[in-house]
């Protein structure tokens, strides 16, 4: 039996390649939309990929399943509650698809969408009950899914309750579970781990939601916490509905003067360096999002406005078109090009920069009332502490100098880390901020740990 997990770093989504080596024949589960990795799995391994299955429509990624089909001729098996437009074969609860000896049978596990199904894999040639269970966005290591990015939450809470109790955790506590993501992911809460699977007897004794019995009362812990919705989560499920999607998209290399033009019309310039090189020269107005940690994507689909154009700047040229492909995989196709030779053509050409200055928590202390702290962590992350005095405004709610900041004085911008407060910095320049302080080396958190004052 072949069984490969594929990850998608940025997005924390996972997708999986299943299939037997003597058949010849192979299935990719929740396909990203580069497909190349499956396509030389599938030549390293002397196998067909003939299907492609979908756990649901899905809301923070969009599927490679077009573009697997098209290169392969393999079917595309979705529940029949997907109400997809592309061609499919729809399938129902208890479907069974044979890939040789192996066999992937269909558990509808509805909640996160109405549509959702886990998938149990059983080799045959060793035994006849499943071994695995990938789970998709039902449950994760660790946590659950998120009910509200389909129905009314309370409804969808109810869904995953009634899919855990009576599908899941009535397999055998040895079965083996494969999630659709890992810790980072938009679609599930804060206690997803990192940890790529775990078991069902694992998970029922240690994943706290699970021990909730009592379904109000599940209900109630589920939707009390949710993060934001993503702001684009209706449009990539839209476009994971609709017609297959085949084509990615050729981003053009931009001189510094079509660079200066495209912003004078209107585009977003993202920086997808460091923060750190960000900080110490970029192009004025410019946002910082570095591509070189987890959740680019992520935080990309909230900086950039539905139809406006966005153009990238890197270190190199293969950072413009990487940060493009990123883009691609959450349904940002608005793409205006980027800076050829990266910053470094900037520089060379002479053209202005801006700076932004980088401070540690020990430094923010001790200049104490003559700088005004902006948090932009999650509401969540606010409540349970913050430095007194400090206005907070989560990065991606941030579009104008936030009420009460005075733009003359310095601001010093603070998360947890100094990763979302690079962009919020950078939010808070562009729009006019004189003096912009990046909190860097930790956060709050940091703070706290010194001894400082916090407030809950």
């Amino acid at each position: 039996m072949i069984f490969r997990q594929i990850v998608h770093d940025d997005l924390g989504c996972a997708s999986y390649f299943v299939g037997d080596e003597d058949a010849g024949v192979a299935a990719v589960i929740d396909p990203r939309f580069e497909i190349d990795e499956y396509l030389e799995l599938a030549r390293y391994l002397g196998v067909h990929i003939e299907h492609v299955l979908e756990t649901h429509n899905h809301a923070d990624h969009v599927s490679g399943h077009g573009r697997l089909a098209e290169a392969t001729g393999a079917v595309i098996h979705v529940h029949r509650d997907a109400g997809v437009s592309y061609e499919h074969e729809p399938f129902d609860d208890g479907f069974e698809l044979e890939l040789g000896p192996v066999r992937v049978r269909a558990i509808h596990t509805p909640g996160h969408r109405p549509e959702h199904t886990s998938f149990a894999l059983i080799d045959t040639a060793r035994g006849d009950e499943p071994w695995a269970v990938l789970t998709g966005d039902t449950l994760f290591v660790g946590d659950i899914a998120r009910p509200d990015l389909a129905i009314d939450k309370r409804e969808g809470a109810q869904g995953i309750f009634r899919s855990l109790h009576e599908r899941l955790l009535t397999l055998a506590p040895d079965t083996e579970v494969w999630p659709g993501h890992l810790g980072g992911s938009l679609c599930g809460g804060p206690a997803m781990d990192m940890k790529v699977s775990s078991t069902i007897g694992y998970e029922a004794r240690h994943n706290a939601l699970l021990s909730v019995l009592d379904e109000d009362t599940f209900v109630d812990r589920a939707v009390s916490d949710l993060p934001p919705q993503p702001p684009n989560f209706e449009n990539i499920v839209e476009i994971n509905r609709g017609e297959l999607m085949t084509a990615g998209l050729e981003v053009m290399p931009l001189t510094p003067r079509q660079l200066e033009q495209r912003e004078k019309d209107g585009a977003l310039i993202v920086d997808v360096r460091t923060d750190q090189q960000f900080d110490e020269a970029h192009i004025p107005g410019s946002l910082s999002n570095t591509m070189l940690r987890s959740g680019f994507g992520t935080k990309l689909a909230w900086l950039a406005d539905r139809g406006q154009e966005i153009v990238f700047v890197g270190r190199d040229d293969e950072d413009g078109r990487r940060a493009a492909r990123l883009a691609l995989a959450v349904g940002v196709r608005n793409l205006g090009g980027f800076l050829s030779g990266g910053m470094t053509s900037w520089r060379a050409e002479s053209r202005d920069v801006s700076r932004i200055e980088r401070i540690g928590v020990d430094e923010l202390h001790a200049r104490g009332d003559g700088v005004q702290v902006v948090d932009v962590r999650e509401e969540r992350e606010w409540r349970e502490s913050h430095i007194p005095g400090s206005v907070h405004v989560p990065y991606h709610d941030i579009q104008a100098l936030p009420d009460g900041i005075d733009p003359q004085r310095p601001v010093a911008v603070i998360c947890a880390s100094g990763q979302r407060s690079a962009v919020g910095a950078s939010l808070l320049q562009s729009y006019g901020a004189r003096e912009v302080l990046h909190v860097v080396g930790g956060g709050v958190g940091t703070w706290e740990r010194a001894g400082y004052p916090v407030e809950r």
